[in-house]
C-alpha cells in the first residue's frame, strides 16, 4: 500500500508546571497534549512538533521512543 517511511517517535514528559508562564507557552503545552505534571505523550518527530518542544524546552523532557 503506502511506501512511506515510518517517522521516528519521541516521548515528551512535562517536568515543570505551566503556572505563571506566558499564554503562548501554556497553549503549546496543551497543544502537545500535556495537562498534568509527569504526564507523558508520544508524538511523531515532525518539524512542527520539534518547534513546539523547543518553545517549552525548559518545561519538558524529551526522549526517543
Amino acid at each position: 500500500m503506502d511506501n512511506l517511511p515510518e517517522m521516528s517517535k519521541i516521548r515528551v514528559k512535562q517536568i515543570r508546571s505551566g503556572i505563571n508562564r506566558e499564554k503562548s507557552q501554556k497553549a503549546t503545552l496543551i497543544a502537545l497534549g500535556l495537562r498534568k505534571m509527569n504526564q507523558v505523550v508520544e508524538h511523531e518527530s515532525t518539524p512542527q512538533i520539534e518547534g513546539m518542544i523547543k518553545k517549552v524546552q525548559h518545561l519538558v523532557e524529551v526522549e526517543k521512543a
